[in-house]
């Protein structure tokens, strides 16, 4: 009986690792990078609206990964992606939906999320 807890214990991790393993197409990028460039791509916060709410990056469309699979279509093809969530996690998974969906390699997300954000923000 021990053994299977051990297995069980040892899957969920395995999953959990896999879930969050960055992808290669992914660039993470320092806000420095993050700031000097998000002008010139789409700028998408994936956290939920009530998050969003409470503050935001300026300039940035909220399309929370709870629905990003529905509202895919609303991502260009043609300009690079910005991410970002409130530390990082989440934006891993989203630039793994974005690039099954659309084949993008240009997805970039912010090192530490909004957490570690100190630029403008819009409430």
């Amino acid at each position: 009986m021990l053994w299977v807890y051990i297995g069980i214990t040892l899957l969920l991790v395995a999953f959990i690792l896999f879930r969050l393993k960055k992808p290669s197409f992914l660039t993470t990028i320092e806000q420095e990078e993050f700031t000097k460039n998000y002008r010139k791509a789409q700028l998408i916060d994936v956290r939920e609206e009530r998050e969003f709410q409470t503050g935001h990056i300026l300039g940035a469309r909220n399309i929370p990964l709870s629905q990003l699979r529905m509202r895919n279509t609303e991502i260009r093809p043609d300009k690079p992606v910005y991410l970002y969530c409130q530390n990082g996690s989440r934006s891993v998974q989203a630039s793994k939906i974005i690039n099954k969906k659309r084949g993008a390699e240009d997805i970039y997300m912010l090192k530490g999320g909004f957490r570690k954000w100190s630029g403008k923000i819009k409430k």
